[in-house]
């Protein structure tokens, strides 16, 4: 089974951090959406504790994990046995600035990219987390407009009507309104065409 971490941060959009979880699952990808430092802690007698996020519309969104559970809890080192097929950043602000801030998504996120796995960004994230990571190195790339001036050293393409640019293992979306068509990329990226026709019928897509 295909796997993925889509990270989620106080101050994430929405609909940017959910999509890609909602139309992965129906592809039947293990998704774990990815509570970063800074998120609180919720708990009761039921379900125990889990962290929290709310977002940039003040959706409170629970999290699957933590970050740090993907590191080793003796010495601080990335677990890259628990590293998955493809990691999502949703953008947002200040929820993209809160995830790049965030030391280890930036480990793990870089490692991914060292790997050729699937790395992905949307909004203001490809230009305010990717730069941290080495994965915008040589590709081209979109985000929200007008946060391409926060990832100057790099070559950004927009062009009118493009959702989403993917090149080699990178895949970047322009804001919100593209949600569905960057989170069907990935879809088709991890588990080909015949899947994401599927889904894309099923679901009543444009």
């Amino acid at each position: 089974m295909k796997k993925a971490i889509v990270f989620i941060a106080d101050g994430s959009e929405e609909i940017e951090a959910l999509t890609p979880v909602d139309y992965l699952r129906r592809a039947g990808v293990e998704v774990s959406l990815t509570a970063i430092g800074g998120c609180d802690v919720i708990s009761d007698s039921t379900s125990g504790s889990a962290y929290v996020a709310e977002c940039s519309h003040n959706v409170c969104v629970l999290a699957d994990a933590h970050v740090l559970d993907y590191f080793d809890d003796a010495t601080g080192t990335l677990r890259e046995d628990l590293l998955p097929d493809a990691v999502i950043v949703p953008g947002g602000m200040p929820g993209s600035v809160n995830i790049a801030n965030d030391k280890e998504v930036i480990e793990l996120v870089h490692r991914m990219n060292e790997l050729g796995r699937l790395v992905c960004a949307i909004c203001a994230a490809p230009a305010v987390v990717l730069p941290k990571t080495g994965a915008l190195e040589g590709k081209k790339w979109t985000c929200y407009p007008g946060m391409e001036e926060q990832a100057s050293e790099y070559a950004p393409l927009h062009q009118n009507g493009v959702a989403f640019v993917h090149d080699g293992n990178v895949i970047t979306g322009r804001g919100p309104g593209a949600a569905e068509e960057f989170s069907m990329e990935i879809v088709r990226t991890l588990c080909g065409d015949e899947t994401a026709a599927k889904i894309k019928t099923g679901s009543c897509q444009r």
